[in-house]
This record gives C-alpha cells, structure tokens and sequence, in this order.
C-alpha cells in the first residue's frame, strides 16, 4: 500500500491526522505531511477510513 495525497486540492483540515496520526500530520506551519507513505498493513483500516472521510478526496490507495 502506498499513500498519495493531491496537494493541490488538499485543504491540511487535519482530518486524516485525526484518524491515522501514525501517517498524516498537519504541522504548525499549516501544511499536511505524510509520515510514512508505505506504512505496515496493520494501518490500513485507518488509511481507508482517512482516505473516505477526506473533504476534498485528496487521499488515494495505491496498491
């Protein structure tokens, strides 16, 4: 699994960090970043669920 985020349309709302903190973090700097873009399988069900609840669909799942 590999992450990819479109940050052109990302908004960094911090949603995803919310859900899958072990991955995503929004920085003080106001910019999201990815921890880990291939993290360990035991996080995918927090991936998919950060990649669901995205306002902007900015995550996707690559296998």
């Amino acid at each position: 699994m590999r992450i990819v985020v479109d940050f052109d349309v990302c908004m960094s709302n911090a949603v995803c960090m919310g859900l899958a903190p072990e991955v995503f973090e929004v920085r003080d700097d106001g910019y999201l970043y990815i921890l880990d873009e291939t993290p360990p399988e035991e996080l995918r069900a927090k991936v998919q669920q950060a990649e669901r609840a995205c306002p902007t669909q900015a995550i996707k799942i690559e296998e």
